[in-house]
């Protein structure tokens, strides 16, 4: 089946030809569009500071072309990340790699801060797409370890977007500058368009039998689903809302990490090579992909890992606050460091709190809404960071920003600690 009659939804099962692949090979496919699709997306991190002098805009241009990225990722998770259920999985990712292999060519190319938002749009919407398209394919080819599935998972998303800035650094000093890694991002995206292009694709999840029978219309079946209803009531509602709160504060800090971080960096600590940048943004977002793979997890230790994660945040990025004030890189690495791994153990507490916590059939409409709330974390507060930075400057609107979250972390700590006391002095 090609994956044109996919889309159209139109092929039965029996007009499947193609390459048979292995499970192993399916993993690795599936994982791999992940992986790279967020490694591309960023790419650009360690780049900004140059880019913006450059091409001539500020700190708000910065977060704007930031922010583009993470509304394109929404935007797309709230109408189109569902699709994959009916168009199949194969299909949608093939879709998100061509979208990416275009945006990595818009950015590489782009010469005005338009055009790097195009390119950004375009990795956002790759991105959202591939996002439960991925996820819903490692499931289902592991229905038996489903905490496999879920490891996987995490290990392509957040493993991406922590080599991401990384190897935009190293690939940036390259004869050809900043265009290198995403010349290098979109080969490599090409090259794994051949394989998912002649595999075999597998059923669609939810497709009915004989579609085109029924008189079914595809474009009712892909139309944006309502989150109407996904808050749950009672206990869960506190809890869906602390772990909103924690994933859009902790989200926030990652934004000012991936968009404004570097030129923190390259001022306070004077560095200007695009591979220690890269690495000093992606120190953070390592720790927190450690803390999540190798700290033990669950719904009991939740409520206890959300109060030790909070607590972790608070005080690092208070001390991140103090760092880029003072100039201390002692102090810039080491917090950034306990702060990744902080939002790594408080970001999957919550998670594991509220899958824990609502029923089976309305858990995949309350996850998806406590996306949506994270996501939206990593762009609305950077961009009034970066209109606060175009008016009193980066090096006075960077530490308030992170002396505001450090306060803001320190509340939701506490609202933690409260809750995890809830259920013993009810039982008192």
């Amino acid at each position: 089946m090609t994956v044109i009659a996919e889309l159209r939804m139109h092929a039965p099962a029996a007009a499947r030809p193609g390459w048979d692949a292995s499970r192993t090979v399916r993993l690795v496919l599936s994982g791999a569009v992940m992986f790279l699709l967020l490694v591309g997306a960023n790419l650009a991190t360690p780049l900004y500071a140059g880019l913006q002098e450059r091409l001539g805009y500020g700190s708000l241009g910065t977060t704007m072309a930031f922010a583009s990225y993470v509304l394109a990722l929404v935007g797309v998770l709230v109408t189109a990340g569902h699709w994959s259920d009916y168009v199949g999985r194969r299909a949608a990712m093939v879709l998100a790699v061509i979208l990416g292999l275009a945006g990595s060519a818009v950015f590489a190319s782009a010469g005005s801060l338009p055009a790097l938002c195009g390119g950004r749009v375009l990795q956002g919407m790759a991105v959202g797409l591939a996002t439960g398209a991925c996820a819903a394919a490692l499931r289902e080819l592991l229905p038996q370890r489903p905490e496999w599935a879920s490891r996987f998972t995490l290990l392509a998303s957040s493993g991406g977007v922590a080599l991401g800035p990384v190897l935009g650094g190293a690939l940036a000093v390259l004869p050809g500058g900043p265009a290198v890694p995403f010349a290098v991002h979109a080969l490599l995206l090409a090259v794994l368009l051949v394989p998912l292009v002649l595999v075999r694709a597998r059923p669609a999840a939810l497709l009915p039998a004989g579609l085109v029978r029924t008189g079914v219309r595809p474009a009712r079946l892909l139309a944006p689903r309502s989150l109407r209803g996904a808050v749950p009531a009672g206990q869960a509602r506190r809890t869906f809302w602390l772990a909103a709160a924690t994933g859009f504060l902790s989200f926030a800090r990652f934004g000012y990490q991936l968009a404004l971080s570097p030129a923190v960096f390259a001022r306070v600590l004077g560095l200007g090579a695009p591979t220690a940048l890269g690495a000093l943004a992606g120190l953070a977002l390592a720790t927190s992909a450690a803390s999540q793979l190798l700290v033990p997890g669950g719904r009991r230790r939740a409520r206890r890992d959300s109060v030790l994660g909070l607590t972790a945040l608070a005080v690092s990025v208070g001390v991140l606050a103090w760092g880029t004030t003072a100039g201390s890189a002692a102090a810039l690495i080491l917090a950034s460091a306990v702060a990744g791994a902080g939002q790594g153990v408080a970001f999957r507490a919550g998670f594991d709190a509220v899958a824990s916590s609502v029923p089976a059939e309305r858990h995949a409409q309350t996850v998806s809404l406590l996306y949506v709330v994270t996501y939206l974390g990593s762009a609305v507060p950077v961009l009034g960071l970066g209109a606060l930075a175009g008016a009193v400057g980066l090096g006075v609107a960077a530490p308030i920003f992170l002396l505001a979250c450090s306060l803001a972390f320190g509340a939701l700590a506490l609202l933690a600690l409260r809750a995890l006391r809830a259920p013993r002095a009810a039982g008192a």
